[in-house]
Formats: structure tokens, sequence, C-alpha cells
């Protein structure tokens, strides 16, 4: 998978996210670590569908969700702002769900690729080798 230069690649879990870009070329991608934003996490809406109950007894899905939302939400926010121009998303494949139903037009016509898989944590070797296999 080419790499456009400036691509932002998002990782994001459950918890927690970061955010790299390629600050290579598109021949020979370097992904470079930024400062991960801070988020909003209160936007509860989309854990309606895994409200807590004697069926769904663990409030983390709802916490789970909302992060997924507050990610879901910047992304929208800096691809309208012109921001991001191509977008990459690796995310763990509960996690991707739920950023799914988030994405706006703008997300979706800037999204080059996704990859349901959990890299949080990884070098951004392990990261580019990832997006290289898909």
């Amino acid at each position: 998978m080419l790499i456009p230069h400036g691509a932002v690649i998002a990782l994001v879990d459950g918890e927690n996210w970061e955010v790299l870009r390629n600050s290579g070329t598109e021949a020979e991608p370097e992904l470079s670590v930024l400062a991960t934003p801070e988020l909003d996490e209160t936007n509860h809406s989309s854990g309606n569908r895994h409200r807590v109950s004697s069926a769904n007894p663990s409030g983390n899905q709802r916490d789970e969700d909302a992060h997924a939302a507050a990610v879901g939400d910047w992304l929208n926010a800096q691809v309208q702002t012109h921001k991001i121009e191509h977008l990459f998303v690796i995310a763990s494949p509960r996690t991707l769900g739920e950023l799914r139903h988030r994405y706006g037009k703008a997300v979706q016509a800037a999204l080059a690729g996704e990859l349901a898989k959990d890299l949080i944590g990884r070098q951004p070797s392990e990261v580019l080798a990832a997006l290289r296999h898909e």
C-alpha cells in the first residue's frame, strides 16, 4: 500500500490512540510520531447500543464507544479543516467498527486505507510494515 507524503495514520484501540504522519516520500515513507491530541470523551451517545444491563454488565463498553466517538469526531474536524488530506486508520476490530459509524463524508473521501489490527504502542517501522502488507 502506498502512503502519500503527509498522510496521517491514526492508531486506535478502546482506550488509547496515537497519531503518526508520513514525513518521507510515497516511495520511501518515514513515519513520525505526532503529539496525541486530547479528546473530549464525554459523548456516550454511540454507546447506547451497548447499555449496561444484566445481559451486558460492562460499563467499560460504553467508555470504549465514547473513546471511538471522540477519535471519530477529531478525525472529522481535522479532515473538514483540511489539516488531513490522506488518512489511514488502524484500529482494533471492534473499535474500527465503532469508528466507521462516526466517519463523515469528508473522512470517507480522505480515507486511503483501514486495517483491523491493534498496533498501539508499536514502533513506526512495525506500523509501516503492517500497512505495506495490506
